[in-house]
């Protein structure tokens, strides 16, 4: 078995050994460089091409983001983002590094003999072990275009039917996992405040960093982003996001619910679970949206929302980071329509800002 090659850069020489101890006890894991610096990394990542990228983020000279930056323009690489803090300016840093192309954030694995140890060992690793896979483009930073651009072609949003109609979607739903971060930002700043329905969404994120990404979330895009409480009642234009362990329902129409209940596509919360209760509260006056992921989370979901007459999105392969969960959807044929990122937002924006619905 191939064994899957680690870089690592981490400032801190102790940290930096401590890693060095975790990923080396892995069977699947080897290491081919470690680095205290940004500048460092950039020097060796030529010759050691490494399967992936444990990378800190405060780091002296260059930091986390501008290094995500570099290499995702000159030899793009998965990253995964290893942070200490939660809720604090590195967290902020880590968020954004995500927007410029790493995959994934996690928690720095405490001491040996902390309780959580070897819980928090084996996600980097498993997380390390599943980025790796993940093939990631090189980006372009500076530009914005309205089409998706594979090759020399050009890939547009289909002509969908559209019925005349003066009943509006009353409620979106939205779900993404790996990559998420970045393409909720893009959705939900070209839907804009004004957006006249609330939004419930699910993103799958490592639990400690729920309420700093929330946190991030408000600074970054134009609603006001909102963790919700139990029976948390609905405002148009708001952004509902599930909170780490729980299932977000739709209990009744405004209300929203958490659940326990158990993980659904190994996620708690679920995407599925919440676009079913869409389908199951809001039915045909619902829209449905399955982002870039891992997995297969929310597909069923979506399938149950186009069931009941609903109009369902998936993100396409061309944009996705991972085309797994919108994947899922389309070959279950839960997707109405199949758009790239770039004219998502402003497909849903007609769809609810029209007197004509989409069939």
């Amino acid at each position: 078995m191939k064994l899957i090659s680690v870089m690592i850069v981490e400032d801190s020489r102790v940290v930096r050994e401590f890693l060095e101890y975790i990923i080396n006890r892995d069977p699947r894991l080897k290491i081919v460089a470690s680095v205290g610096t940004g500048e460092e990394a950039m020097r060796v990542l030529p010759q050691t091409t490494p399967d992936v990228i444990s990378l800190d983020i405060r780091l002296p000279g260059m930091n986390g983001l501008e290094l995500t930056k570099r290499i995702m323009v000159e030899h793009p690489t998965p990253i995964v983002v290893v942070s200490s803090d939660v809720e604090d300016e590195e967290l902020k840093i880590s968020m954004n590094a995500l927007r410029a192309g790493a995959l994934s954030v996690v928690q720095k694995p405490v001491g040996l003999s902390h309780s959580d140890y070897d819980q928090m060992a084996e996600s980097l690793c498993t997380k390390l072990v599943l980025m790796s896979a993940v093939k990631v483009i090189r980006q372009r930073y500076g530009t914005r275009s309205d089409a998706i651009t594979i090759g020399d072609e050009a890939i547009t949003p289909p002509v969908a039917a559209v019925k005349s109609s003066n009943k509006q979607p009353l409620i979106l739903g939205m779900v993404a996992s790996t990559g998420g971060p970045s393409a909720l930002v893009r959705v939900l700043n070209d839907l804009g405040a004004e957006f006249p329905a609330p939004i419930v969404l699910v993103q799958h994120i490592t639990p400690g960093f729920m309420r700093g990404f929330v946190s991030w979330l408000n600074e970054v895009v134009s609603q006001t982003v909102i963790a919700p409480i139990n029976d948390e009642i609905m405002e148009p234009g708001k952004v509902y996001i599930a909170p780490a362990h729980c299932h977000l329902i739709v209990s009744e129409k405004g209300k929203l619910r958490l659940a326990a209940g158990t993980p659904v596509s190994l996620q708690r919360p679920s995407g599925t679970v919440l676009l079913r209760s869409l389908a199951e509260v809001y039915g045909k006056d619902s829209v449905g949206v399955v982002l870039t992921g891992m997995g297969d989370d929310g597909a069923l979901g979506l399938k149950a929302m186009k069931e009941v007459g609903a109009y369902t999105l998936a993100e396409h392969a061309s944009s996705a980071v991972v085309y797994g969960m919108p994947a899922a959807a389309v070959q279950l044929g839960a997707a109405s329509e199949v758009l790239p990122l770039a004219t998502m937002g402003r497909r849903i924006s007609e769809i609810f800002s029209t007197k004509s619905v989409v069939s």
